[in-house]
């Protein structure tokens, strides 16, 4: 891991952590042990002002492109869970794809537990979108 540990923005950091409290009732046995697992980085990770977050740090609204165990490429977008939107690749934070790669940077490989099983992902591109205020629930 490029900075030793997930790195976070102060204000994302407050969105998600509430988000996640209101999500503690997800159904899917499968997305919540990623979401528990998500948590528990959370407790490490680097928590930043704007300014001193990297380029390369995978954030709210960014694009990030992924490869699976040399298999398959694929770019999406991590987004709140409201603007979710599958046919156009945002992907929700809330599901284990968003989970297991916020926070993260170019380069670095995350193993995460996926429904079909453990996956290691490689972050091989990040580009910032504009980013947005985040409904305060």
């Amino acid at each position: 891991m490029k900075y030793g540990s997930i790195m976070l923005e102060k204000k994302e950091y407050v969105y998600i952590k509430r988000i996640l409290n209101i999500s503690g009732y997800v159904g899917d046995h499968e997305i919540q042990k990623s979401l528990i697992k998500f948590t528990e980085e959370l407790k490490t990770a680097h928590i930043l002002d704007e300014a001193e977050i990297p380029d390369d740090v995978v954030r709210l609204n960014s694009m990030v492109t992924v490869i699976s165990d040399n298999t398959w490429e694929k770019t999406i977008q991590i987004v709140q869970p409201s603007e979710k939107d599958i046919k156009n690749n945002k992907i929700s934070i809330l599901t284990p794809m968003g989970a297991a790669l916020f926070g993260y940077s170019v380069n670095d490989i995350v193993l995460w537990d996926f429904p079909t099983g453990k996956k290691e992902l490689k972050i091989i591109e990040v580009t910032q979108q504009k980013q947005e205020k985040f409904l305060m629930y």
